[in-house]
């Protein structure tokens, strides 16, 4: 071997992917015509492929990983771009680019704004948001390549999900809208709501050469005026548990907290418009019903003694009866007694 021919290939190229950025999928080797023509070998990483690009397309692929040794092993293409560069004497015309063959994990993904439609079991507006993550891989470099790549030097993970989130979210939004889940069985149903929108959103990826191989949904919340709402409807059924405990109707409960607030606020003189006439306070009305409720004072007014709450009364007489100490006539003559004083 003479001296040149040794120094031309100790000079020759190894064409390689070292320092692979977590955050790239393409990645252009070298702008160098020079050093793709003289290069010696081809090494593949495991989880890397490779293209070789003449004029912006695509010529040839190769997704195995390996050790190519380009001057002895039959490598057909190498010897085409090999003539094409010598002929043309151009390094812009051909390119050699590495992208990742490896699931890409944990991309996240969110609405927007809030997904509005009415829920389907109260009959309120809803205002939700859901949010989580979703995972990919290549399946098409070469029509990637062409569509989005270009004469790019890389391409980037951050790139790709901001392409794929602005096409995601409208389609996304569209079906949460469409599957209308009541407020109290979203978070029970998102395994389910996220396997329809994986299939829902497969189509948009194999479109740009991707394939999606994951999609969850992480978490949901409503927006201000649905928490209000939901409050509201939490309050209330507990208020109605409160008065099946008590062996009353919802209804009846809601009169004696009506008389209850009313005592809360009330003042010792004024008439609280009950029916009971002009004048008399709500403390007098308590004490002509309730009996040893409230006690005169010297002067004549009223003074509360022991107030009982006619809800906690009924509330007891209803533990009475469950433990079988009164008799169910006991517990209704008991229960009209109180009821009927308002």
């Amino acid at each position: 071997m003479g001296l040149i021919d040794g120094l031309t290939r100790q000079l020759r190229s190894v064409i390689e992917w070292q320092d692979t950025d977590p955050d790239q999928l393409f990645y252009k080797w070298s702008d160098n015509g020079d050093e793709i023509k003289n290069a010696s070998q081809l090494i593949i990483g495991p989880g890397q492929g490779c293209i070789f690009v003449y004029e912006g397309v695509p010529k040839a692929m190769i997704v195995k990983s390996g050790i190519i040794n380009l001057e002895t092993d039959n490598v057909p293409f190498w010897t085409t771009i090999k003539k094409v560069m010598n002929f043309f004497e151009s390094e812009h015309k051909v390119g050699i680019y590495y992208f990742k063959t490896t699931r890409v994990l944990d991309q996240k993904w969110g609405t927007n704004a809030v997904v509005k439609y009415e829920d389907p079991k109260y009959h309120f507006p809803v205002g939700l948001r859901a949010f989580g993550n979703y995972s990919f891989r290549i399946r098409k470099p070469g029509h990637f390549f062409i569509n989005f790549v270009g004469s790019n030097s890389e391409f980037t993970v951050s790139q790709f999900r901001e392409v794929m989130n602005a096409r995601m979210v409208q389609p996304l939004t569209d079906h949460l809208a469409q599957a209308q889940f009541t407020y109290v069985d979203i978070d029970a149903n998102r395994d389910a709501l996220a396997d329809s929108l994986l299939e829902k959103l497969k189509p948009s990826f194999t479109k740009l050469g991707f394939m999606l191989t994951d999609l969850r949904i992480e978490g949901t919340n409503f927006d201000e005026e649905t928490m209000d709402r939901i409050n509201r409807i939490a309050n209330i059924t507990a208020e109605q548990h409160a008065a099946a405990a008590a062996g009353m109707d919802y209804a009846s409960l809601q009169k004696l907290e009506a008389m209850r607030e009313a005592a809360r606020n009330e003042g010792g003189g004024a008439g609280v418009g009950m029916g009971i006439g002009a004048g008399m306070g709500f403390g007098q009305m308590m004490a002509n019903e309730m009996g040893d409720s409230l006690v005169p004072k010297q002067n004549g007014a009223a003074e509360p003694v022991s107030s009982e709450d006619p809800v906690a009364k009924l509330s007891q007489l209803k533990q009475m009866l469950d433990a079988d100490l009164i008799t169910q006539d006991d517990y209704d003559q008991k229960k009209n007694e109180i009821m009927s004083r308002f």
